[in-house]
């Protein structure tokens, strides 16, 4: 949920104009579109990666081998523990550049949203490590 979070409100309110005269979409964050595209990035992954461990879950009792299970736990385990680096990453990614950020109207108002998406990073963290 929380990687929902993340990546859909980077995408709805995160691009702003820069001016009323610009029609052209910046990032928010410093006008940084690697962060953005960052947090999408990672955002996606975690989701996609939820649903398929998820699917694994279901079906970990009709795995026979004990060799597939003991694989199966350890790509549960390390998957985990990379979205926890890669979490932490757009987490100091994030705050860093919205720190850096000058404030415009633009930007104040997609600032909830991406105060959002960086308190919900830091969040993830925490879930991801308490995973793995």
């Amino acid at each position: 949920i929380f990687s929902i979070v993340v990546f859909g409100s980077i995408v709805n309110e995160c691009y702003v104009n820069k001016d009323s005269q610009d029609p052209e979409l910046l990032c928010i964050f410093n006008q940084n579109e690697s962060a953005c595209s960052y947090g999408i990035a990672v955002g996606i992954m975690a989701f996609f990666g939820c649903i398929f461990f998820f699917v694994v879950d279901l079906y970990f009792q009709q795995i026979s081998s004990v060799k597939d299970r003991k694989r199966a736990v350890l790509l549960d385990l390390g998957f985990s523990g990379f979205l926890s680096f890669l979490w932490f990453v757009a987490f100091c990614f994030l705050a860093n550049q919205w720190q850096r950020t000058t404030m415009s109207k633009g930007v104040s108002q997609g600032a909830d949203a991406a105060r959002a998406a960086i308190a919900f990073s830091f969040f993830s963290i925490i879930a991801w490590v308490s995973s793995a």
